[in-house]
């Protein structure tokens, strides 16, 4: 890739970016332009901006996508009920098509030919990137550090901060991995390794140690309509505002702390630790309207598809054909989905109180165990026989 004028880098202001910056430009020769999307990490990204240029970014742009992300990539998963290996909401899977899709915007506003990320060899990041990118330019070039330089872990990334006088926040002694985004915040990598070692309960940013959260518990009212939440409370809020204010609660409370040993794409397994407060919450407050709200086989066709869409948004297809079908089902599904959850948050947990919609499919009348007058018993018994003749037939052959 000799011909490589202008990069454009997914900039994060961590470790790896920050050592990427000098290692591209002294490799390639090269115009270092640094990408940076702001998805909610609640950092100072015009100091990232700043430590971009300070260690030999040409540029640095800094573009606000936190409504994009919410909406185009956490509210479409939700709406699937998306969970990987039945626990991780996804918050690092979604947000990097998003930032995929950002700094491909970047690099043709840049002119530039090639883009670059701070991935590892031996994650997912590094795909979800590479293939947004292959989708938005299929002839783009890709730089890799990663897969390209000398160093073989963190430890030696640190000792070359040193000697370029890099400022960075990781050390040997802590040089676990933090992500962060208006979803979630993940941990993964150094101390964190052993999946028998407890996490530093110092280590968490969105949520309280369940012991310490407030003794009276809190309950809150969510409104959905056609799938997605609307307003806490009574209270309408656009996408990122309502996010951001059912973290604040929902963390106070110590909702949404994951800790799992999950499979990776590229082959092996990796500890994570998740914190996901208002993703939690959301994701059982949809799932009470909908148990009002769906079809008994619609909600059970969109449960079978659930894993194979989480897995294709994990595995970086966010962009592929077979995830846009099943997103146009999914959404489909949820135009049925528009009621209100009642939920108590109390010390980690989240309880169902209550769910009610204007177009429930619950019948009072027809389930009760009292006198009706629209169910006749008698029915039934012509039902089991029917759905017992299969087996009854088999039962005999065996005897």
């Amino acid at each position: 890739m000799a011909d490589i004028r202008k990069v454009v880098l997914a900039y994060s202001g961590g470790l790896d970016t920050s050592v990427a910056v000098r290692w591209i430009a002294e490799t390639y020769r090269c115009e270092v332009v640094c990408f940076c999307a702001d998805v909610g990490q609640n950092e100072d990204l015009e100091a990232a901006k700043r430590k971009a240029l300070a260690v030999g970014a040409s540029k640095a742009v800094v573009r606000d996508m936190r409504l994009p992300f919410v909406r185009d990539y956490v509210w479409p998963a939700l709406r699937a009920g998306a969970l990987y290996e039945g626990q991780y909401l996804l918050g690092t899977s979604l947000a990097r098509p998003c930032i995929a899709q950002g700094l491909m915007e970047a690099a043709d506003a840049e002119q530039a030919d090639a883009i670059s990320h701070g991935a590892t060899g031996k994650g997912n990041d590094q795909v979800r990137f590479e293939l947004a990118a292959y989708h938005f330019r299929p002839g783009i070039k890709i730089i890799a550090p990663w897969r390209e330089w000398k160093f073989r872990g963190r430890r030696e990334l640190i000792d070359y901060t040193k000697q370029h006088s890099i400022p960075i926040e990781a050390t040997a002694d802590k040089p676990y991995s933090v992500d962060r985004n208006l979803l979630h915040t993940s941990y993964e990598g150094g101390v964190l390794e052993d999946p028998w070692r407890e996490p530093d309960p110092a280590m968490f940013q969105l949520t309280r140690d369940p012991r310490e959260a407030p003794s009276e518990p809190r309950v809150i009212e969510l409104e959905y309509e056609k799938g997605d939440a609307v307003a806490i409370d009574g209270v309408r809020l656009g996408p990122v505002e309502l996010l951001a204010k059912l973290n604040t609660i929902a963390g106070e409370h110590g909702v949404g702390r994951v800790d799992l040993v999950e499979n990776r794409f590229v082959g092996m397994k990796s500890r994570g630790v998740y914190e996901t407060p208002g993703g939690s919450v959301l994701h059982a407050a949809r799932a009470a309207v909908e148990s009002l709200t769906l079809d008994r086989e619609v909600l059970r066709i969109r449960q079978d598809l659930m894993p194979r869409y989480a897995s294709l948004v994990y595995n970086g297809f966010w962009f592929a054909p077979e995830r846009e079908a099943l997103q146009r089902l999914v959404d489909d599904v949820a135009q049925a989905i528009t009621g209100t959850a009642r939920l108590r948050l109390y010390k980690g947990a989240i309880t169902v109180l209550g769910r009610k919609a204007p177009r429930s499919l619950y019948r009072p009348d027809i389930v009760t165990f009292e006198e009706d007058t629209v169910y006749d018993q008698r029915d039934a018994q012509g039902f089991i026989k029917l759905n017992a003749l299969r087996m009854r037939i088999r039962s005999e052959l065996d005897k």
